[in-house]
Order: C-alpha cells, then structure tokens, then sequence
C-alpha cells in the first residue's frame, strides 16, 4: 500500500486539497495596518474577569486600528460544552458593548471566513493533517491510555520532561505494514504531529508584550487530530487563525508553555503552504494578595474571578470596562481624571502599555471606580440599571421602583449632577437599602438622636416643626424654619456661633436638623433633607415627625 493509499484509510472521504481550503478564505482587503483579532471562547458557561480582559484588548487593538474584531466558538471539547453556552457568551459580551463585526451571533453567524464554530469545521482540519501526513509531517498513534500512562511513570522516575517523543514515540516510525495491521484491527489511534525541533536549542518569538521571548524548541508529537476526528487547540488555532487572517492573537500568559509546540507547526506550515505567524500577546494573569503572597486568581477558589459575580451583585458593566482598562493601561486613569465623561473606547489605548507582570487585583478599587461611574450617571439611568437589576434579583423591590418610574428617578436625582455628586451608591443592590425610606412598606426606623437633644426635647422639637413644615418653601425659607426653630429650643443658628461661645447653647442647627432628619429617614445618613421632605410630601412628613415624637417620648 502506498502513501496516498493509507492516507486514504486514515482520513476517510477528505479529498479536497488545501489549495482548494486556502482558495475559499483569500487574504481580507482592509486598510494599512489593521489588526484582526479573535475572540475564542469555549461555551462551557463559565465566563471570567480573563476572559473580559482579553476580550476588551483584542476589541482595542481591532477598532483602533480600523480592523475586524471576530468570534470564534472553540466547541472541540464536547464534555465541557454546556446548553446555551454560545447564548451566554453572546450576552455577556453584548452586555458589555464589546460588538463583534463578524462570527457567531445569536442569530448564528456573519462573515466570510466562516464557519466559526470549530465542531463545523471538521473536515478543514481533516484536510490539513491528510497533507501533514502526506509530508511526513504527521502520523497515526495508537498507543493506549495505559501505555501512555506508563510512560508518563518512567518519564517522572527519570527526571526526564513528559511527552511523546524520542524513544517513546513507539508509533512515530512505524512501517505502514504495521499501521495497515492495527487499522486491520479497529485500533483506535490519534494524528501526531511529528515535531522538528532539538529541545537543546531555542525557538525565537516577539511577543507584542513581552518582547523577544526564547523558549526551548518542541521536540513532543503532539496530538493534533484526536481519536473521535476533533483538533485540539494547538492545532485548530493555527488552521483557523490562518485562514481567517488573525494577525493579532491575545491569549493569557498560561500558554507560553504551550508555544514551543505552535511555533514549531507554524514553521512547517511556513514550509508547506507559506503561511505566516500572527503576533502574539500573551496578557498576564490577574492575581491576588492570600498570606502575603501573591497567586492566580482561582476558578474554584475566588468568587470575583467569575463575571456571574459582578452581574448579580449588581456593579454595572461599565465599572468592570473602567477598572480593567485601569490594568491595561496605566496611564487610563489620568486620561479618565482629564474626561469624566469621555466614551472609554476614546481612550487612546496602548498595548504597548500593557504589563507582562501580573496585576494584583484590588476589590477596593473597583468599588471606589462603581461610586464614581454611578455618581455620574443620570438618574434615568440609574434608574434604568436598578430597575434591570432588580427584576431578576429582587423582583419585590423591582415591583415597587416600576409602579412609579417618575418617583423613583426623582428619589434618584436627589444630589446628583454637579462638581460633588453623592455617592452613596457602589451597586445597584445598595439601592434598595439607600432609598428604603422613600417607601413606607420598606421604612424601618431607627431612632438614635443627637447627644445633645434630650429624648423629651427631640419629641417637643418634632411636634413643633410637623406644625410649622411647608413642602412649598424653597431651599432658604426651609432651613430658615430651622433656625427659628433652633434658637426656640435654645440651640445656635450656626454652627460657627456654637464653636465660638459652646457654653452658651444647649447645641447648634446641626443637632435639630439631625433630629429630624433621624424622624423622617429613621436614620442619621441620608440625602438632602430639604428635597427629602419635599419629594415625601407634607402628610407623609408630618406622619413620621409625630410617629417619632412618639417613640422618643417612651423613650
């Protein structure tokens, strides 16, 4: 039998030639210098802060540049693959505004360079290991799970690295006689890539991040083709990365172990068919602080790693964009200081301002960004965000904010706009807790006064303001009646006069104000008093302040 003949038993009804696979995705007509990347997420359902991270860069580098910004589905693992994994994806990311210009979609798919799910393109790779065969650059292996893990055992007894090479690549120079017998014995076997490479010396790569990076070169038979006919990413990346005109490939810093095998095949297929390696970004881990040592954010350890985490703890989408682009760029925060209110994509982003050392991640900062991004935000839509939010995770509250939008987006523009908005808000659920009050099925006070008012004094401050209250005054006329209210009761009208001569007043405005404060919020912090009362109304008001005069009377 000769070799196309075998070929032929290996690689059952694949006769189309790589010629013919390469001629139906040509070389993509776009500007000077335009970058294409790819996002290519698996669809287990798991989506994280690395996968954000990357997909935020690979969107950068695309759009800044005037290029494509794609999604491929990496489905080859069948077992980790989760229902509506692809969906998720999607959402997550549309979620984000990170918008694909071609690939998968919910729709199912867009673009020339299709398809973008890898399952579907079985025969494309099929195509590539017949003529790496061919070459004699690829061939079949059948050995068992149990010899494999026998070698693993001497590789590790011998101080030796693991893999399949040298003297345990058994089936890298078999006879095609020996090939024919286990493929006459329904063996199953695996597509070995046959490696090149003299672990001695060293592969050369510029890693757009890190520079000139010298790796050992690979001397391991990779599988490339495995026994149910599906890639494994070493090899599917560099088909379809090819094809489809990546020149820009972001991946974490995990698979530099990894590039002496891609570097290796990229070099053959430089050899085969001329085809040339995209740049590689290798981004680097985001780490955490456990014990005073520094470790990689862990799937099973760090509930902040999992984006899941951020959408039902409320932060808005925006707050994870603003404090990533933190971490990718250095210099984002002086520009965002300079552009309150600039759109981030108007960033002038950088990879040449990544790190390539680990970022620590710092939960305080994100949350000290979420004040800052929802205090600029309108009351619409903070309206917009607690509302969506709500709806899933607190259906309850999402009932009382939707029965009157107009009530809650006033509650919402209370201290908002200005140089100094409030920022009472990190989440969206911190809302609910912010706003409780304005809601008397919610209203849960607690009535702890000044030091300086007396419980029988606070009861008589109460009865007389709810006499005197007027939601009609303006701003000055308000905290007039306070003042006139203060003095009444023996406390100053300023505090300043307080401070000058203490010995004089019982106290100062500040304390009478906090007792009615405390009245109609049941708590010490709250918003702006005057709009409070306002936006309660004169009956609501007056309810309280005597329900409180009250409480302290019993006190």
């Amino acid at each position: 039998m000769n070799r196309e003949e075998l070929a032929e038993r290996l690689f059952k009804g694949i006769t189309e030639t790589p010629e013919e696979i390469i001629a139906r995705y040509p070389k993509r007509q776009l500007p000077e210098g335009a970058a294409v990347t790819r996002m290519a997420p698996s669809p287990t359902g798991f989506m994280h802060l690395g996968n954000l991270y990357g997909a935020i860069t690979d969107e950068r580098i695309a759009h800044r540049s005037g290029g494509v910004f794609m999604l491929r589905i990496e489905d080859t693992d069948a077992k980790r693959a989760v229902d509506n994994g692809v969906r998720k994806i999607i959402e997550v990311f549309t979620r984000f505004g990170l918008n694909f210009d071609e690939g998968v979609n919910l729709e199912g798919e867009s673009g020339d360079y299709g398809p973008y799910r890898q399952r579907e393109r079985e025969r494309i790779y099929k195509v590539f290991a017949k003529a790496l065969f061919l070459a004699g650059r690829a061939y079949p292996c059948f050995a068992t799970e149990e010899e494999l893990a026998a070698n693993r055992e001497k590789q590790t007894a011998n101080n030796e690295n693991p893999g399949y090479y040298g003297k345990y690549a058994v089936w890298r120079d078999a006879s095609d006689e020996d090939v024919c017998k286990a493929l006459d014995e329904g063996k199953e076997f695996v597509i070995r890539y046959r490696s090149n490479g003299d672990p001695e010396k060293k592969a050369v790569c510029t890693d757009v991040i890190r520079g000139k990076l010298e790796v050992p070169q690979n001397n391991n038979d990779i599988v490339i083709l495995k026994s149910d006919g599906i890639p494994t990413y070493h090899f599917a990346h560099i088909i379809d990365d090819t094809l489809m005109g990546t020149t820009h490939v972001v991946r974490g810093e995990e698979w530099l172990a990894t590039l002496p095998y891609h570097l290796d095949m990229f070099n053959t297929m430089r050899e085969l068919f001329g085809w040339k390696t995209p740049k590689y970004i290798h981004t680097a881990h985001m780490l955490k602080l456990e014990d005073g040592h520094k470790r990689k954010l862990s799937k099973r350890k760090d509930p902040e790693l999992a984006l899941e985490f951020y959408r039902s703890g409320g932060y808005p989408e925006k707050v994870l964009i603003e404090y990533l682009m933190t971490v990718l760029n250095s210099n984002y925060e002086e520009w965002r200081a300079a552009n309150p209110d600039a759109d981030w994509r108007d960033f002038p982003f950088s990879v040449k301002k990544m790190s390539s050392s680990g970022a620590l991640f710092d939960m305080e900062k994100l949350r000290d960004i979420a004040k800052n991004v929802i205090s600029r935000m309108t009351a619409e839509q903070v309206y917009d965000g607690v509302s969506e939010w709500a709806k899933e995770f607190d259906p309850e509250f999402a009932g009382l904010l939707t029965a009157d939008p107009d009530y809650a987006k006033a509650i919402f523009a209370i201290g908002r706009g200005g140089a100094k908005p409030r920022k009472d808000l990190v989440t969206w659920a911190d809302a609910k807790a912010y706003m409780d009050f304005f809601y008397d099925g919610l209203f849960s006070p607690e009535y702890v006064f000044p030091e300086s008012v007396p419980a029988g004094t606070a009861a008589e401050i109460l009865r007389e303001y709810a006499g005197i209250f007027d939601p009609a005054d303006d701003r000055d006329a308000w905290f007039g009646r306070i003042k006139e209210l203060a003095v009444k009761f023996g406390y100053a009208p300023e505090t300043k006069l307080w401070k000058k001569s203490p010995g004089d007043y019982r106290g100062h405005v500040g304390d009478v104000s906090m007792v009615l404060r405390v009245a109609v919020t049941g708590r010490q912090n709250s918003p702006d008093l005057c709009d409070v009362c306002s936006l309660l109304g004169r009956d609501r008001v007056n309810k309280r302040l005597l329900a409180a005069a009250e409480a302290a009377e019993k006190m």
